[in-house]
């Protein structure tokens, strides 16, 4: 891990992909992170994808670096331990409800430098998931084609994009608010709602304004960028690549490896345009352009016609299937981003990811060990509260507290 955030330590009660994202980050750069799940894990703690042994992989990526305590937070002693280490630690990442027994409120307790970073559905406090806001902000109309029919049917996609945002902005936020405190403004409050995220990108991306401007949505495009040129062709021996060109070089770069620039001056000449140096022209134009690169590029093998585009210094990618991305070296095998883990509570091995960033010059940080549910109990619960192995111990006996840390065999 980096060590950029060493020496911040922030309490973590979550569940699904959002607030445990927003841990994980932190904890790739070095934070404590202490996430404290009901006994025996959350409602997360067997999402898919499962191994044969009912082990959660989501889960197991998404919580390395950290380290674990179980409590019986169905129980009003386990609840207030919980507050009672949100409060000793001074940081608390959560999305429990707003008005649940982790209200600001009651784990501030009136210390006004306590920070709660609260991950929301929407801002009134209503429900909300990826996949609902999704639907809510308008995306799955964009997706996919208009039906052959005529009719709008909306397209998912696989994604929990404004899960990963609303996690990533979330740590952005905490530290923010961290620097604030620093500066003598004291804690507080601070949430982030899901819905917020999802609306206020489409927002910041021209969505809204671009609707509003030409009273209505615009048309679905399928595979096509929109709004420049390219989109996903098939070679001779049945690959499909995705090619783009969003600059001159890149236009450049495929006319000259297609040998299309009679064909291209045509067209040009013909809507008394130019391509080469104009986004906008080639993606208004788009049509009459994939006509003349579709038979080109279909007429060529991948690899003869993905090395010529290569060296020409062209925009593209072949389409993988996620196995195949999984087991590629650029990508994976032989990236420095991934590593070899720790031994996982799966018992399955696998490459897994360090911290995105890395320090220039420095080495990149190395996948971090997820935790079992409860590893860290005893060893957290002394740390921050100061209990004995004996009140610790009897604690375990009444199974308020679950403590893993004697567990040496890995399932």
């Amino acid at each position: 891990m980096q060590d950029m955030l060493s020496g911040l330590s922030i309490i973590e009660a979550s569940s699904f992909v959002a607030s445990p994202t927003a841990g994980l980050y932190c904890a790739q750069m070095g934070a404590d992170v202490v996430r404290v799940d009901q006994i025996g894990g959350g409602p997360d703690f067997t999402r898919y994808h499962v191994t044969d042994e009912n082990h959660s992989l989501a889960w197991e990526n998404l919580n390395r670096g950290k380290r674990s305590v179980a409590l019986d937070l169905r129980s009003g002693e386990g609840r207030e331990l919980l507050v009672e280490l949100a409060r000793a630690t001074g940081q608390l990442i959560t999305n429990f409800p707003q008005n649940s027994f982790l209200s600001h409120d009651v784990v501030a307790h009136g210390d006004p430098d306590m920070i709660t970073l609260r991950i929301m559905g929407w801002a009134d406090g209503a429900q909300a998931m990826d996949f609902t806001v999704n639907a809510a902000v308008g995306y799955p109309y964009l997706t996919g084609k208009k039906d052959q029919d005529g009719r709008e049917h909306p397209v998912n996609h696989a994604l929990p994009a404004w899960d990963l945002l609303t996690g990533a902005y979330s740590a952005f936020a905490l530290l923010a608010a961290l620097r604030k405190r620093e500066a003598g403004g004291g804690g507080g409050e601070i949430r982030v709602p899901l819905g917020d995220v999802a609306i206020g990108t489409v927002g910041m991306l021209g969505g809204i304004a671009e609707v509003l401007y030409q009273q209505g949505d615009r048309d679905r495009q399928g595979n096509d960028i929109w709004g420049a040129w390219g989109r996903d062709f098939t070679t001779r021996d049945g690959e499909r690549i995705m090619l783009a060109a969003l600059t001159s070089k890149q236009w450049n770069a495929i006319v000259s490896v297609l040998n299309i620039a009679a064909e291209v001056a045509e067209i040009e000449a013909m809507h008394g345009v130019e391509f080469a140096p104009s986004d906008h022209n080639r993606y208004v134009h788009r049509e009459e352009l994939f006509a003349l690169v579709e038979p080109r590029i279909a007429s060529r093998t991948s690899d003869d016609v993905l090395a010529a585009l290569e060296a020409a210094g062209a925009t593209f990618s072949r389409y993988r299937t996620p196995y195949e991305a999984a087991r590629d070296p650029q990508l994976v095998t032989e990236n420095p981003l991934f590593g070899t883990s720790p031994p996982n509570p799966s018992g399955f091995d696998y490459p897994a990811n360090g911290a995105f960033a890395n320090l220039a010059g420095a080495p990149r940080s190395r996948p971090a060990a997820a935790p079992r549910n409860g590893q860290h109990t005893e060893q957290v619960l002394a740390e921050r509260l100061g209990l004995s192995s004996r009140v610790i111990g009897d604690l375990v006996d009444r199974n308020i507290a679950h403590d893993a840390s004697q567990i040496k065999d890995l399932p």
